[in-house]
């Protein structure tokens, strides 16, 4: 080596000796950005688990209280306390309207906690099918018995 390249040499390896380490600093803010994308995805997930299950837990609470509709509604909203409770939920919410019950649901504490509403009764009657099988829309009551449309003869 001639002395130029020596110099030249020289003068990189004390450029490169002040990089040392500067790796492991990149490394550990990757790992830090990663960790706190990981921790969102979680409570994101968790929110949603959460608000399923207060859907479903909704769902058989106001089903059990429009089975029992006939005992009032005192004794239906508390059939669909107790079907709740069983799935760990615990209601906001519950009025029966003749055989249709409406019921609130919260499930979750803190900032995991979701409330859904969810009613239940007996079916309506089913509107005609319209082209291809497509359902129509229901008729206003009075076009219907004029026209003679969806009145079983």
């Amino acid at each position: 080596m001639t002395k130029g390249s020596e110099r030249w040499w020289g003068s990189r390896r004390r450029a490169f000796a002040s990089d040392r380490g500067s790796a492991t600093v990149s490394a550990v803010g990757v790992i830090a950005v990663l960790c706190v994308i990981f921790g969102v995805i979680l409570a994101m997930s968790q929110a949603v688990l959460t608000r399923h299950h207060a859907g479903g837990a909704a769902d058989l609470a106001a089903l059990a209280a429009a089975d029992h509709w006939m005992e009032g509604g005192t004794a239906a909203c508390a059939r669909a306390d107790r079907v709740a409770r069983a799935q760990g939920t615990r209601i906001v919410r519950c009025a029966v309207y003749g055989e249709i019950s409406d019921v609130r649901v919260a499930a979750g504490r803190g900032p995991f906690t979701a409330e859904v509403r969810s009613r239940a009764g007996p079916a309506g009657p089913v509107p005609p099918a319209g082209p291809e099988g497509v359902m129509a829309p229901p008729h206003p009551a009075g076009e219907a018995a004029e026209s003679g449309e969806g009145v079983n003869q």
